[in-house]
């Protein structure tokens, strides 16, 4: 095994003869400086590398690393069914559909990270399984009895005596790897440092954080104009309007061309969405039908299986990038199209049929099928992503698959499964491998369903209502016809302008959530995440998986349907219910009745939290005036960003500190970049009566 000093607080372990394709061999961004992160440069080794065991076998490598006792392990990408790994077996299959909480992820990622203040990278495309303390080699001394017990605490259900203290890792069919290892000191601080190695955090447009919406999947090009002058006209706040399959000339595989009969002037469709401040996202997939005009070129860099009679492109391939990215460029985003929803570039083995190519296939890279699942989504991210990185404009899009090291790029995640819980987890899960998670809204069973919903992809990283599979937005109609067609019937307008209130809190946040964002890219510190990443040695944080800190001073707690109460565990210090300035001691569960109007949120004490005035799109020149929200006594600062939002890179910046002195709020400003300015028109002091 050698070692190396890789870059500050990162050391790569290098153990037999690793393979030639893996997250990082076929990286195309490299890392971020952490100069200016607040990282320690200085960070030592969190364990001594020579206590890494490894030894290959018939079936592949396996490794084993040191874990203390009291340990807990969190990451391994997407995990929608669980979030402390301690005490379990995970394997990281790509697998849209994952019915339990064995590991299965369609965007699984070897990385973990600990308590104890580290993280790893298991640098593999491999469908790597991981054990974290429950295995344990035949001893000749056989222990006591009680130290193989797992013993759950009730109160905080947190594995504390486990079968060993290891982590062993089997990596199939391969005689070596790479394993990266991140110093803390803190659990944050590895986690910031996986980032920066990653590329830091996406350049991110301001229209990115507003409003999404997608339109029904068959709609017409006159229908998705009828649909975008209805939004405005009912004054709906909405940023991107979505086009679904319908738009190409083919789906399922794809044609990846406009279709002429539904949209006979693309051109002008766009025109008319860009005057009227939507920008444009087209679903997409990368399975080439036989009618593409891309489909002749990409033949000889395609893997050997169809998917719905369709090529497979081997993205790992320069060649196969620049076919496809060249294509998208000219035919779609020359003509004003802002981005794409990047499906089923994952996999599916629950589903009433399996889909997508099987592992045994075969790549012109030489790649085989599992490899290609891993590192299918990351790449076509990078086909797409090139895009507008040469035209100098940002992007924020999403995809159905990724793996490790897609920090930097613009993309939110997204399933096709609908468990609020679940989607719930997921925005306080992704964040410890630096991904983005959007919780869509795709349907409701009624009224305060719709509403939860809402709230919660609200206050999380993508806002999106996704109307797919019907043809008016669903808090007009909601009452499925008998026969499922997907046409809705019974009238539901007293729900219009609850919804229009939820959304217009997304465009009230949006100052505090670019700032959120502008951090991650500069510091590698997620915007959303778990509780344990800020308070690793709370027993209640640490397994703490239906609420998340969303930036660097609110705690957001959503709330399901039919749930008239719910318990918010409030981490160690003073906490301001953020509706009324109610203040609550931390270290504590409180029981809380919100109502239908309002979610759960919950603001650090002596916070300034700036809040815009709500807009219909991000464009607006209201949308940066400020009022600021002063809670207990304001003593820490909050700090904005002003950029012209749109260009890549970002480069310099204004900061904008808002400050309060006791009497009022102050809005300073340093540097002198020509941007869209913040304006203070007023403050409000939050106490309780």
């Amino acid at each position: 095994m050698s070692i190396e000093h890789h870059l500050p607080g990162i050391w790569k372990l290098r153990i037999g003869s690793s393979e030639t394709a893996t997250p990082v061999s076929l990286r195309n961004l490299p890392p971020r400086d952490t100069i200016n992160s607040g990282l320690d440069d200085a960070a030592e080794l969190p364990f001594d590398p020579l206590l890494i065991e490894s030894r290959v076998k018939w079936r592949g490598m396996q490794i084993v690393l040191p874990a203390g006792e009291d340990e807990q392990f969190y990451g391994l990408g997407l995990q929608l069914r669980g979030l402390n790994h301690r005490g379990k077996k995970r394997t990281l299959r790509v697998n849209s559909d994952p019915t339990v909480d064995l590991g299965d992820s369609h965007a699984p990622a070897p990385f973990y990270v600990s308590t104890a203040g580290y993280g790893v990278l298991i640098d593999t495309a491999r469908y790597a399984t991981f054990y974290f303390g429950t295995t344990k080699l035949v001893s000749t001394t056989p222990p006591a009895l009680e130290a193989t017990m797992l013993e759950v605490d009730d109160d905080a259900p947190v594995y504390k005596g486990v079968a060993s203290g290891r982590v062993e890792v089997d990596i199939p069919s391969t005689v070596g790897v790479d394993v990266y290892l991140f110093a803390g000191p803190s659990m944050l601080d590895a986690v910031r440092r996986y980032v920066m190695f990653s590329g830091g955090g996406p350049v991110l447009p301001r229209w990115g954080l507003g409003v999404w919406y997608r339109g029904c999947g068959t709609a017409s090009q006159e229908r998705i104009a009828e649909l975008a002058t209805e939004l405005r006209e009912s004054r709906m706040p909405c940023d991107v309007f979505g086009l679904e399959p319908g738009w190409q000339s083919k789906a399922y595989s794809c044609s990846h061309v406009w279709d002429a009969g539904r949209y006979p002037s693309p051109t002008s469709l766009l025109d008319e969405m860009s005057g009227n401040h939507y920008r444009v996202n087209n679903w997409t997939h990368a399975f080439t039908h036989p009618s593409s005009p891309i489909y002749d070129a990409l033949v000889k860099d395609s893997g050997d299986h169809e998917v719905w009679n369709g090529l497979v492109p081997d993205f790992t391939l320069e060649a196969a990038r620049e076919t496809f990215g060249k294509h998208y460029d000219e035919s779609h985003v020359a003509l004003g199209v802002s981005g794409y929803k990047l499906d089923e570039c994952d996999s599916s083995d629950f589903m009433k049929e399996f889909w997508s190519f099987p592992e045994t296939s075969v790549f012109p890279s030489e790649l085989d099928g599992e490899q290609y699942h891993s590192l299918f989504g990351i790449k076509f991210q990078e086909t797409i992503d090139a895009i507008f990185r040469r035209r100098g404009v940002r992007s924020f899009q999403q995809v159905r698959n990724s793996h490790a090291l897609s920090a930097p790029y613009p993309f939110a995640l997204y399933s096709d499964l609908y468990d609020h819980d679940e989607f719930i987890r997921g925005v306080a899960n992704a964040g410890f491998s630096g991904m983005l998670w959007c919780p869509e809204v795709r349907h409701a069973e009624g009224k305060e369903d719709l509403i939860r919903r809402l709230q919660t992809t609200v206050f999380s990283p993508m806002a999106q209502v996704n109307a797919w599979y019907i043809n008016h937005p669903p808090w007009k109609q909601w009452s499925r016809t008998a026969n499922n067609s997907g046409q809705f019937l019974v009238d539901w307008p007293e729900i219009e302008d609850a919804c229009r209130e939820v959304l217009e809190w997304r465009m009230r946040f949006l100052p505090y959530l670019y700032a959120a964002f502008v951090a991650y890219e500069l510091c590698g510190t997620p915007p959303f995440r778990a509780l344990v990443l800020d308070y690793p040695h709370d027993a209640k944080a640490q397994s703490c998986d239906d609420q998340y800190m969303m930036g660097d001073r609110i705690l957001v707690a959503p709330i399901t349907a039919k749930r008239d109460t719910r318990d918010v565990y409030l981490p160690e210090g003073q906490w301001r219910d953020f509706w009324t300035g109610e203040l609550f001691d931390g270290g504590v569960s409180i029981t809380v009745t919100p109502s239908l109007e309002t979610i759960p949120l919950f603001v650090k004490d002596g916070s300034i939290v700036p809040l815009a005035r709500p807009t219909l799109y991000t464009d607006d020149p209201a949308a940066l005036e400020l009022t600021a929200r002063v809670y207990g006594s304001g003593a820490s600062d909050a700090v904005l960003f002003e950029d012209d939002g749109v260009s890549y890179p970002a480069g310099a910046r204004n900061s904008v500190t808002l400050s309060w002195d006791g009497e009022a709020v102050a809005l300073t400003r340093a540097g002198d970049v020509e941007a869209p300015a913040y304006t203070l028109t007023g403050w409000e002091l939050i106490v309780p009566e």
